[in-house]
């Protein structure tokens, strides 16, 4: 089943990145949306529906975090998976994602097989 994406980053060639991975990945993909930040982000989420979303930490305005909370206490969104794809390295900052509701956190840059198996798994799916 194709999969709807939306990247969020505040940095575009990171976004660009993003998109060259998930062609890496092999998935069947229907729609990769972009957003620069959370607040943007939350606005795509509630203008149409996506199955997952990739969101980095440190954004300015909106972060990943705020994103990650605001997706996980939304009852019309909390069913989207958020993964953040970060550099962040502190370990108590990438459990605290966990516990606030990210299905998964992956560090940069994130290599195209993890990448596919992360998202199989928080959309349920099964690609061959």
């Amino acid at each position: 089943m194709p999969q709807r994406l939306l990247i969020v980053d505040d940095s575009s060639t990171m976004r660009l990145f993003l998109r060259k991975v998930l062609k890496l990945t092999g998935l069947e993909l229907e729609r990769v949306d972009e957003a620069a930040d959370g607040a943007a982000a939350l606005a795509c989420l509630r203008s149409a529906p996506y199955d997952l979303v990739l969101a980095d930490l440190n954004m300015p305005g909106m972060d990943g975090r705020a994103l990650v909370k605001a997706v996980a206490a939304d009852p019309d969104l909390k069913h989207v998976p958020v993964v953040v794809v970060s550099s962040e390295g502190d370990q108590k900052v990438l459990e605290s994602l966990i516990a606030n509701g990210a299905r998964e956190v992956l560090r940069k840059p994130c290599e195209p097989v993890l990448l596919r198996k992360v998202i199989l798994q928080a959309v349920g799916a099964s690609q061959a």
